[in-house]
């Protein structure tokens, strides 16, 4: 029965965090900002099934190391570091479950494509801002976030897939919204798909190993 509602719960508790809780005091907007991953987390070790893969471990480690980038992305470098760790456990895990299609194989350029447009934009205003101690970390961690979302594209896993799509929407927003413009209502929409994500990505824990959940491509 947990696992019907603990869903619920996740979403109520994002909500809360998203529209509810004020800004300050800070340890407090941090503590319910990581409420609902800790619960993410724990749903994510309840679908593991009873045989674990490697993918299994990886993805829960992605899990905890995206934690700890909530928990600092105030101080901005540390977080983003946790989260490019975290996302390299997530391309590893993901690769392990490698489903070649020439279909999915060719999604490489759309997402390329997607990368450099926002490596170029984010670039360009790192430098009018003076910023440059952050382009080689910001490019960074565009190039692992989009070899990540291909590498979940080539699961062929419907969950992972969508997972990693909304993370790269949520990634997008907060650094458009940091460094080239300001975005209306970004920190509702940032949390809201980032939430999205790791929940799709937690849920996928119980179906990667299963064939009959690839998208068939």
């Amino acid at each position: 029965m947990i696992m019907y509602r603990l869903p619920i719960l996740i979403l109520l508790m994002s909500i809360l965090y998203i529209f509810i809780i004020p800004e300050e005091p800070l340890g407090i907007k941090l503590l319910f900002k990581l409420i609902p991953m800790a619960m993410i987390i724990f749903y994510a070790i309840r679908k593991l099934p009873g045989k674990k893969s490697l993918t299994h471990w990886l993805i829960l480690i992605g899990l905890f190391f995206s934690m700890i980038g909530d928990g600092t992305l105030h101080w901005f470098v540390v977080g983003l570091s946790a989260f490019l760790i975290g996302h390299l456990f997530y391309m590893t895990g993901f690769f392990a479950k490698w489903n070649f299609s020439v279909i999915r194989f060719l999604m490489i350029v759309p997402i390329a494509v997607y990368g450099f447009f926002m490596g170029s934009e984010l670039l360009n205003a790192l430098k009018q801002e003076g910023n440059d101690t952050l382009i080689i970390p910001v490019l960074a961690y565009i190039i692992v976030i989009s070899l990540m979302a291909w590498s979940a594209v080539m699961t062929g896993n419907k969950w992972v897939i969508m997972g990693s799509i909304l993370f790269v929407i949520s990634d997008s927003i907060l650094a458009w919204n940091m460094f080239v413009a300001p975005v209306n209502f970004s920190g509702e929409l940032i949390m809201s798909t980032y939430y999205g994500a790791q929940f799709l990505i937690a849920h996928s824990l119980g179906t990667i190993v299963k064939r009959s959940n690839r998208v068939v491509w």
